[in-house]
């Protein structure tokens, strides 16, 4: 997201201090992963606040009772007992979902978990509370659109690799990479006739969070062939589902989605395309490893989802200019 986007968040501000750090050259320049900051920890927790607002209520003698975000903050916290195979959370809780999951949030280093926390309460904002704000008590400060957008520049501005998308947190490499190509893929994916691919695409991302390079590269072949098969199907060409990729390029090819006069000019469109995924992903991720296991770097698997995310983004757009 650029500075004109940053502009729109009105819970971002450019304090003094910030813009002291900034002319010291105290900003970060590059992501890291390792570690989520107790400052970005709060300001997650802020977010929270000014959406959902109290997640309690108190009525005079009776005590407090859980608002509708409370009882949302208890299923998350449910669901991550569940997924983690534990009991609870935290064992200083009060029984409260919410003071459990925050408590979790500031005594925890366990970044795969921390990170699921953000990814679970972001996903009910993101669903649940856009669908219907009328039982959440956040009078309404902040909309999901702006929670959203404010968690991931904060995540950007700690330096932290990671952005919420598609109902998903995201490992990114590059701020370049990500805006200009990763996002618009996931938004032209997100549309039903994509829902395939955007599935396989997303899971590819989950595998590279995870360092489960090899899934990563399965999951980039299969995304990149069901987008083919997404157009294929849109236009009633035919196509078997036990098509590979080139098969599905040959396709692509015939049919002019990337112009004749753009196949003899650019000669190696084709041939980038065709032994671009498919191959990194044959060559180490797919197949029978044998007896030396075959390791698979994460700088391999970071370009295969670029040149996954650049090659759909080519032909979706190359599709959606045809004439007829």
């Amino acid at each position: 997201m650029g500075e004109p986007e940053k502009e729109k968040l009105q819970k971002v501000v450019d304090i003094y201090s910030k813009r002291k750090k900034q002319e010291r050259g105290e900003v970060p320049d590059v992501y890291q992963y390792q570690l989520i900051p107790k400052e970005l920890r709060t300001q997650v927790v802020h977010i929270w606040r000014s959406v959902f607002g109290p997640v309690r209520i108190r009525h005079g003698y009776d005590g407090t009772t859980l608002t509708s975000a409370g009882e949302r903050f208890d299923e998350v916290r449910d669901m991550l007992c569940r997924e983690w195979g534990v009991f609870e959370l935290t064992t200083t809780s009060d029984d409260s979902g919410y003071d459990e999951i925050k408590g979790y949030l500031f005594s925890s280093d366990h970044v795969d978990r921390l990170l699921d926390i953000i990814e679970l309460t972001f996903l009910v904002i993101d669903r649940v509370v856009r669908v219907d704000r009328r039982f959440y008590g956040g009078r309404g400060a902040q909309s999901p659109d702006d929670a959203i957008a404010e968690l991931n520049y904060r995540f950007r501005e700690h330096g932290v690799g990671y952005q919420y998308e598609s109902g998903q947190i995201i490992r990114i490499d590059s701020k370049f990479m990500h805006a200009e190509v990763v996002k618009p893929v996931l938004q032209l994916l997100f549309e039903k006739e994509f829902a395939g691919a955007n599935q396989e695409f997303l899971s590819a991302h989950e595998h590279y969070r995870h360092q489960k390079f090899k899934e990563c590269l399965a999951d980039c072949l299969k995304a990149f062939e069901s987008a083919m098969k997404s157009i294929c199907t849109k236009r009633n060409w035919a196509f078997a589902s036990t098509d590979t990729a080139k098969s599905l390029l040959d396709i692509m090819f015939k049919k002019g989605v990337i112009p004749e006069f753009m196949q003899s000019h650019f000669g190696g469109l084709r041939s980038t395309l065709e032994a671009g995924v498919p191959t990194v992903r044959n060559k180490l991720g797919g197949h029978g490893q044998g007896v030396t296991e075959v390791k698979v770097p994460d700088f391999i698997a970071s370009y295969a989802l670029h040149l996954t995310a650049t090659s759909i983004l080519l032909l979706v757009n190359a599709e959606r200019a045809l004439t007829s």
